[in-house]
């Protein structure tokens, strides 16, 4: 991987990665909201997964990478969990993608180091 791509992997992977846990603990957050706290909540949190979504398929679509679309697919499966209310069962799959943006990020910290820019 050349330094530009890997630069470029690793700042998407990272984005992803950090905005996947936010919603990882959202969602988490949501099984303790009272019902009338959980309508709104579940939207709010629909529109955070939608938004990152978005961000992951630019990144895809920038970069290629196939676990980019991994992370995807786990979020679309994530997003049907929460919008049927299945909290509980959305939080693995959010690790999914978390763990397919965590790849993107360590394959391009690798390629970093073997250029020798870190």
């Amino acid at each position: 991987m050349d330094p530009k791509t890997a630069v470029l992997n690793y700042q998407y992977g990272e984005r992803a990665k950090s905005e996947l846990i936010l919603a990882s603990k959202l969602i988490t957050g949501l099984t303790g909201f009272s019902d009338i706290e959980k309508a709104g909540g579940k939207k709010m949190v629909l529109l955070m997964l939608e938004g990152i979504r978005s961000e992951i398929e630019f990144a895809r679509e920038s970069t290629q990478h196939a676990s980019f679309s991994k992370a995807i697919d786990a979020l679309n499966t994530t997003i049907s969990m929460v919008d049927g209310g299945n909290f509980d069962e959305a939080v693995p799959k959010v690790a999914e993608a978390i763990s397919a943006a965590t790849t993107v990020a360590q394959e391009s910290w690798e390629a970093l180091a073997e250029h020798g820019l870190l």
